[in-house]
């Protein structure tokens, strides 16, 4: 691989090094060999992390000449993931760990897509997973394998997971930025709202963190079977979104996929109705006024 430090000079946010990383690297490999790259870049060597309560690290030198990451053992997935993110901490030379010359990251910061106004570490682990979702799935190469899907659906998540040797959600994320419609995932825990992610014209989501899955959602169907997509179907909008009177209202449809441990993955796709012609306006104003004066 040419790529070298010298590729990456002066540059600083996670999108400008995946892009200076994507020049040099025209003809990058899917699944990326995000351990290659790693040792092209100044990292030395990748060890076992063991130590309770976090999932990767990075011991480096004052000047981040080189450094060594570490990662917990589990998935081969998972693993990729933290050793981009780390090594994303290691080339964005503004991102000072808690400690001098060392960065340990926990698993809610490998989760952080926010990080609250003036809170510099999230903001770092924000843009460290930001590097990390992009050079594991270059926008390009993800948006080829995408194109060969239509309508939106879980099995294409669980496909393109497979291809690009990452988790499940961390594609979840890129999916609903990258697909056309609009659409949202929903993880779920134990029957609770985990974390959602939408696309940027899908309506808010009422449902908070920590609170039930709606009672009348797909997703207590007792029909289900573990790790298989299941079949795609037409709920109420208002179990998810904030319905507006005297509008038509939206269609949603849902999709559930059960994973291990009690989590799951619900996929939300809007539909907006037609829009209303003159006509129908004329009338349905009409109705309205006769129904809230009394008239007939």
């Amino acid at each position: 691989m040419p790529i070298s430090r010298k590729d990456l000079a002066d540059v600083g946010s996670p999108e400008a090094l995946v892009k200076r990383i994507l020049q040099a690297e025209p003809n990058l490999l899917v699944p990326v060999p995000i351990q290659q790259l790693c040792a092209r870049l100044g990292i030395l060597r990748i060890d076992d992390l063991d130590a309770d309560g976090f999932e990767g690290g990075l011991a480096t030198d004052a000047k981040r000449s080189e450094g060594i990451i570490l990662a917990k053992r589990g998935g081969e997935p998972r693993r990729r993931f933290i050793i981009a993110h780390e090594l994303g901490h290691f080339l964005m030379a503004h991102h000072v760990p808690d400690q001098p010359g060392r960065f340990l990251c926990k698993n809610s910061d490998l989760l952080r897509v926010q990080a609250k106004e003036g809170d510099q570490r999230q903001r770092r682990e924000v843009e460290a997973n930001r590097f990390a979702a992009l050079v594991l799935m270059p926008p390009h190469l993800l948006r080829g394998a995408m194109a060969a899907f239509r309508e939106p659906n879980l099995q294409h998540v669980l496909t393109l997971a497979r291809d690009f040797a990452v988790g499940r959600e961390t594609v979840a994320r890129a999916y609903v930025q990258y697909h056309p419609e609009q659409i949202a995932i929903v993880v779920v825990g134990n029957g609770r709202v985990q974390r959602c992610y939408r696309s940027l014209s899908f309506p808010t989501i009422v449902c908070r963190v920590g609170s039930p899955v709606p009672t009348g959602s797909l997703y207590h169907r007792s029909s289900h079977r573990p790790n298989i997509a299941s079949d795609i179907a037409a709920c109420s909008p208002d179990l998810w979104i904030d319905v507006k009177r005297d509008l038509r209202a939206p269609v949603i449809y849902e999709q559930v996929y059960l994973q291990q441990n009690g989590f799951a993955m619900i996929l939300l796709r809007l539909e907006l109705p037609p829009e209303e012609s003159a006509e129908e306006r004329r009338l349905e104003e009409g109705w309205r006024y006769r129904f809230h004066s009394g008239r007939r």
